[in-house]
């Protein structure tokens, strides 16, 4: 024991060394030596270390000043010959009138729960300026007044009309929801006026012609567009229905009976001559019946 005392006491300064040796410094620098106010510049910063040091470079919340951050471009760690190298270019640009410009950005260095910021030297980069200096005691112009209103000539305010629009389209959903009820039942009022008015014009036209003709196929027409007609307005089957089931549904109306008796006669059968008054009676008949059907779905 007493032995390896001067041993431990000899190599204690060694290792005291060894734990407190610093950290090598990383470097710094600017691609380029000039820059104009505005111009893209890249700052380059490497990093020689240890294979078992962990190092952390800056990132975008960096204190970049007085540059200011535009991106960045990382390398993969390279290790040769027992040195890794990490490295990392920024990409910046700068909007101070500054002659020379200097940056130095840390790197961290994790030791255990401990973190060292390791900064290079500053690298530098100078202004170059486009407009000539001027000196102070060079005298500025005068300045004049100048109040006339110069006309601006109006432009479109695309989101007022928007809006507008917008909001117009939502007054009209609102009333169409409100008043759906209402303007159903109008346009349908509408719908079977118009419908009815055209049924009147076409069963008239086949009148017109059988009474010129006295043709059997202009009979059959006018009962056909008075079964499409009321089966419309009844809103049923009856233009596929018989004779003898449309008397039934009509609940055996005198004038239904007979107009439809008189036209299958002529239908299924040859026109007679005394028969055309029957048939001219029939289309009264059929033609009555439909508008006080009409008047009663409207009523």
């Amino acid at each position: 024991m007493c032995r390896l005392l001067p041993l431990l006491l000899l190599l204690l300064p060694g290792l005291a060394l060894a734990q407190t040796t610093p950290p090598p410094i990383p470097q710094g620098r600017f691609l380029k030596q000039t820059v104009l106010v505005g111009e893209p510049l890249d700052y380059e910063l490497r990093y020689e270390h240890a294979p078992d040091l962990e190092v952390v470079f800056p990132d975008s919340l960096a204190r970049f000043a007085p540059f200011e951050y535009a991106g960045k471009t990382f390398y993969p760690t390279r290790t040769r010959r027992g040195i890794s190298l990490d490295r990392a270019v920024y990409h910046l640009r700068t909007f101070r009138l500054d002659s020379v410009q200097a940056l130095a950005l840390p790197v961290a260095v994790l030791q255990g729960p401990d973190t060292l910021s390791v900064l290079p030297l500053p690298s530098r980069v100078r202004l170059r300026r486009t407009a000539a200096p001027q000196s102070a005691a060079a005298s500025l112009p005068a300045l004049r007044q100048n109040l006339v209103l110069v006309p601006v000539e109006p432009i479109f305010n695309y989101p007022y009309w928007l809006a507008g629009g917008l909001a117009g389209l939502l007054l009209l959903a609102g009333g169409a929801a409100l008043f759906r009820r209402r303007l159903v039942q109008r346009y349908a009022a509408y719908k079977r006026r118009k419908n009815h008015g055209y049924f009147l014009a076409q069963f008239a036209r086949h009148v017109e012609r059988f009474e010129l003709s006295r043709s059997a196929t202009n009979v059959e027409r006018a009962v056909v567009l008075w079964k499409n007609y009321l089966a419309g307005l009844e809103n049923s089957g009856l233009n596929s229905f018989t004779t003898r089931e449309i008397v039934a549904y009509f609940e055996n109306d005198s004038d239904v009976r007979k107009a439809l008796n008189a036209t299958d006669k002529v239908i299924y059968g040859n026109v007679q001559t005394e028969e055309a008054a029957e048939v001219d009676r029939a289309f009264q008949r059929l033609r009555g019946f439909a508008e006080r059907r009409y008047a009663s779905v409207v009523g």
